[in-house]
């Protein structure tokens, strides 16, 4: 069975869907590998590097996609621009392997449909312990949830440990997570680790104990209803305990000298959760980092991509942080893809076997259906505001 992966081609993307160790467990599993000439230059992975693990490097990405059987992307492929027709590249019948996060990529979602290409998404695979060595969102978390420590304080116009000098003592910056799930765990590990004051907050109360084992203090409403959704994601609260946490979150955010927000609703969208106001009672000085920026943001203030300013509290909202780390990034992402594949290993070939839990949770389109059904809604959905215009 061939293999082929794309060169990434967003604005700004730096990862590589493999990496040269794991072509060479792929080949020697039976695999034929073949990857675009310079796909892994911008994480430094070298095309003799892909080369010595048994790797081919084409030139011609449309024909090493035609002959492929498995590709494998980080992004969602592009379905029609700058010259390249990813999707069209495919035949029928092609597996698709990247985070395709289907429900902000709903065309691209259908036209895979319409190619009849078997696209699995990584960002959908079930959290469960069988899966968790092929879950691209917890590696990619981590990264998110620590290069947005780092902004903060590498932003923040003070220290975040406390020293004792000569010239007197200067206090530890207070640090408030909003959000604690693998990002924001994550955050609140790497400030701790950079001697900050840090506290955090998540609707879900079996967090509590995991908040406090990082050494950071917990801060919560009680909530009338419960808001876990399962598999580690939130749902989103009832009025009245949103109007609660509002008023928790307020408090706490004017406390703060950074606020550091990681909050999704299932994963995708982000809730806002940082009003303007809340924003203005903050010092000025104080720094907001918005790591749910790809989600619409949890700050009303934020722009994706952007930082500004308001009031004297810088905001920032930064976009696709692993790709900032790409040799890591990919590195991990390389291994998640490649658990995947072999997970379904046979005799150098990829069983598909949509009764299996973990292929039938992820899978998002096949056979010119689309399956995943959240997506299937927001299909008919997009198609009935478009008929009503």
């Amino acid at each position: 069975m061939r293999i082929a992966v794309l060169r990434e081609t967003g604005p700004g993307e730096r990862r590589v869907a493999l990496a040269p160790e794991s072509c060479r467990k792929l080949i020697q599993a039976g695999f034929a590998t073949a990857i675009e000439c310079g796909a892994g230059a911008a994480a430094w992975f070298t095309d003799d590097a892909y080369r010595e693990a048994g790797c081919a490097v084409e030139t011609d990405p449309a024909a090493m996609i035609e002959a492929a059987d498995l590709v494998l992307k980080v992004n969602p492929p592009a379905a029609d621009g700058a010259g390249r027709h990813e999707v069209q590249w495919m035949r029928p019948g092609t597996i698709l392997l990247a985070s395709l996060m289907p429900l902000r990529n709903v065309a691209t979602m259908r036209a895979l449909a319409d190619r009849k290409v078997s696209a699995f998404s990584t960002d959908a695979i079930p959290r469960t312990t069988r899966a968790q060595a092929m879950d691209t969102l917890t590696s990619m978390a981590n990264i998110t949830g620590y290069k947005g420590a780092l902004l903060a304080a590498a932003e923040l116009p003070r220290y975040f440990p406390m020293f004792m000098t000569a010239s007197g003592t200067v206090f530890p910056a207070k640090v408030f997570v909003i959000g604690a799930a693998v990002a924001g765990l994550q955050a609140i590990a790497t400030a701790r680790r950079l001697g900050a004051n840090v506290s955090g907050t998540d609707v879900r109360p079996e967090v509590k104990e995991q908040i406090e084992s990082l050494g950071a203090k917990y801060v919560g409403v009680e909530l009338n209803q419960g808001a876990s959704a399962g598999g580690g994601y939130a749902r989103e609260l009832s009025a009245e305990d949103a109007a609660r946490q509002r008023t928790m979150l307020a408090d706490q955010c004017a406390a703060s000298d950074v606020v550091i927000t990681t909050a999704l609703i299932g994963g995708v969208f982000a809730p806002k959760l940082v009003t303007a106001d809340i924003v203005r009672r903050m010092r000025p000085g104080s720094v907001i980092v918005d790591l749910a920026a790809e989600g619409g943001g949890n700050c009303e203030l934020s722009r994706a991509g952007e930082t500004v300013e308001d009031h004297g509290v810088r905001i920032l909202a930064p976009l696709n942080l692993p790709s900032t780390m790409p040799t890591h990034a990919s590195l991990l992402f390389s291994r998640n893809l490649t658990a995947f594949v072999l997970a379904f290993s046979e005799g150098g070939g990829f069983r598909l076997d949509l009764t299996d839990d973990i292929q039938k949770g992820s899978i998002i389109t096949h056979d010119g259906k689309v399956l995943h059904a959240k997506t299937s809604e927001a299909l008919q959905t997009a198609g009935a505001s478009a008929s009503q215009r």
